[in-house]
């Protein structure tokens, strides 16, 4: 499970194995959540409100960068982070 991205406590990470549409999957506390990448929809789960928030502004900022990862991770290969939100 590779960790994307990290901040305000919440941990952004995709898996190998995952397939359907391109998404990620955010962890904060005891909350999940499994939203689409480009339109931000939640697929399954959920987060407190401003948790939310913070994980939608952060997609936002990094959707091109979060589309690269996504490929790099569906093929397997090397991927970095992507910058947490400030």
């Amino acid at each position: 499970m590779p960790e994307i991205s990290r901040f305000f406590g919440i941990i952004i990470t995709m898996y190998y194995n995952d397939h359907g549409s391109p998404h990620f999957h955010a962890r904060y506390g005891e909350h999940k959540a499994k939203m689409l990448i480009e339109t931000g929809a939640l697929i399954e789960g959920a987060l407190p409100r401003r948790a939310h928030s913070l994980v939608e502004e952060w997609r936002l900022e990094h959707l091109g960068d979060l589309l690269v990862v996504w490929q790099q991770v569906m093929d397997r290969q090397p991927h970095g982070k992507i910058e947490p939100l400030e």
